[in-house]
């Protein structure tokens, strides 16, 4: 492996710019219809939560594993796993993609929380319920982390795999899969509805493909290649 200073982001800035726009399409669309109470959306996250909600009280042992995954993939062990990337970053030279890393996770991390603010969702409620968050609802902080900090290992990660298919297949199951059991625990524990982890995987991925392109723009190299 070697610093590669000559060659842009896996993602290639004209891929990226496309990309980004429609990964937002989805989730403005939700946004939208969560905004207006769209009276389908809201039965079938109704339908959803309380069908896993039954399915958690029925077994206690399912809950247990929800919560310890829940914990496990939470936004504040995603943002230390970038942490611990971008230093590994640093240490081979590669700072400019250190600090789309890091400035990627910021900007996502801050845009999720203003928008539950300004769409104020209310979480799902219970009469008995297994698991209980704070705050609001749309979009769901986990899974839009898990999606933001999935999307940045891929991007950083990707250029080591080429000629590796095995590597390349695996990191891109991870890169899929982690996401989606960090969403599964969120409903399964019935404290996001289904249009929240939805809405915040799409969001996730568009502001790490947005931020790769602007930043491709500007230059920022891969960080190594293999």
């Amino acid at each position: 492996m070697r610093h590669d200073q000559n060659t842009a982001l896996e993602v290639r800035t004209s891929a990226a710019a496309v990309a980004a726009p429609m990964l937002l399409v989805p989730f403005a669309l939700l946004a939208a219809l969560v905004v207006g109470r769209w009276a389908p959306l809201h039965d079938l996250d109704r339908s959803v939560s309380d069908r896993w909600h039954d399915i958690a009280h029925a077994n206690p042992g399912w809950v247990d594993a929800l919560t310890w995954m829940t914990h496990l993939l939470s936004p504040t062990a995603w943002r230390l796993a970038v942490l611990g990337l971008v230093i590994w970053l640093a240490r081979r030279g590669a700072r400019p993609v250190a600090f789309w890393a890091t400035i990627t996770m910021i900007a996502g991390g801050v845009l999720g929380a203003v928008l539950k603010l300004l769409v104020s969702r209310h979480r799902p409620e219970f009469l008995e319920p297994v698991a209980q968050a704070s705050g609001y609802a749309f979009p769901s902080g986990h899974a839009l982390n898990a999606a933001l900090g999935a999307t940045v290992f891929l991007l950083v990660l990707l250029p080591m795999t080429r000629g590796r298919p095995l590597a390349r297949a695996a990191l891109w199951t991870g890169a899929i899969v982690l996401p989606l059991v960090t969403a599964l625990t969120r409903v399964g524990l019935g404290v996001h509805w289904l249009s929240d982890v939805v809405a915040g995987l799409f969001l996730g991925v568009a502001v790490a493909v947005a931020t790769a392109a602007a930043f491709s723009r500007r230059g920022v190299p891969e960080p190594v290649s293999g």
